[in-house]
């Protein structure tokens, strides 16, 4: 039963990973009041550029380089329609997200011509798992042996690296004059610009920021995780993303408590596949809806009073003197 416990807790850490960064993502942009539901199609687009590019470099840090580099494109390309050209903050994101849903698949079949998958990666194309000293030596140890070599030890790079950067985001926000501004552009722009700071520049660094974070985690699901690029990939990560974000009440450490649990109930489902009810062998697609339909029962019944930034979703215009 230890040996299950453990083994589940290291597929969470696993499959939250990406769940975590795009939620981090999803708000610096929501606290400057920019909604994001872009989050799904800069996973993917990201996801593909990081293992074509590994793939063709041989490199899994220029892969990516150039996932962060596509995803922070995409997140411009939403500030420029929503912030500068005042459109619509939800159809320019659902746009994201069918154009890196078609623009993958296209590419992938035309480069690779592999149904739109890329080349499986390995050696240094990939971000491989990382074995800490002495893991396979403890391994039989009970318990703390367990612990350090399956739970702590075997993730990629990309794994421990969100160790650092939810605490890091957390400080940024909360602990910073740029903070400080980026979550008063969310409250009362307005007020903001009124005492000279400039609420399109905010909400500009807000969506580079949120292109950036969530880059690292397209790129993981790709370089790190699966190692290949497999048409539509994301499945439906960024909104789980933003559900996490919603039950976490737009904090970050909330947020990956919330991402945690949706990345259990996840790893659940993967670990339940197979199971039968006597006789009746229970649906694989019945147990790959578990987290998704667990998400909605959770957030409908648990969240409480989630009070959003009061300027979510509305265009700044500034007042003419």
């Amino acid at each position: 039963m230890f040996e299950t416990i453990i083994l589940m807790l290291d597929a969470t850490l696993r499959v939250a990973t990406p769940l975590i960064l795009a939620s981090l993502a999803g708000m610096f942009c929501e606290r400057s009041g920019i909604v994001n539901i872009a989050l799904e199609g800069k996973l993917l687009a990201a996801a593909f550029a990081g293992a074509a590019t590994a793939h063709i470099t041989g490199s899994a840090w220029l892969g990516l380089l150039a996932g962060i580099g596509i995803s922070v494109l995409l997140a411009l390309l939403h500030g420029f329609a929503c912030i500068t050209h005042k459109g619509d903050q939800v159809v320019s994101g659902m746009a994201i997200n069918i154009l890196a849903a078609g623009l993958t698949i296209t590419l992938g079949r035309h480069w690779f011509q592999q149904g739109g998958q890329t080349p499986a990666l390995s050696g240094d194309a990939r971000f491989a798992p990382i074995t800490f000293p002495g893991a396979d030596a403890v391994a039989d140890v009970p318990i703390l042996g367990a612990i350090y070599s399956e739970l702590i030890s075997g993730h990629s790079i990309l794994v421990y690296l969100v160790v650092f950067i939810v605490p890091a985001c957390w400080y940024l926000l909360f602990r910073t004059r740029f903070g400080l501004r980026l979550r008063a552009v969310g409250e009362s722009p307005s007020a903001v610009d009124t005492a000279g700071i400039s609420v399109v520049r905010m909400r500009y660094a807000a969506v580079a920021i949120c292109g950036v974070l969530v880059g690292i985690g397209g790129v993981y699901l790709s370089v790190a995780q699966t190692a290949q690029f497999i048409p539509n990939m994301s499945a439906g990560k960024g909104y789980m993303a933003l559900a996490a974000l919603i039950f976490g009440k737009w904090r970050p450490f909330t947020a990956m408590g919330a991402c945690l649990l949706f990345g259990f109930l996840d790893a659940l489902a993967i670990r339940m596949q197979g199971v039968s009810i006597g006789d009746f062998p229970i649906p694989v697609q019945a147990i790959e809806a578990v987290p998704y339909v667990l998400t909605v029962f959770l957030l409908a019944g648990f969240i409480g009073k989630a009070v959003a930034p009061k300027a979510i979703g509305v265009p700044y215009t500034k007042e003419r003197e």
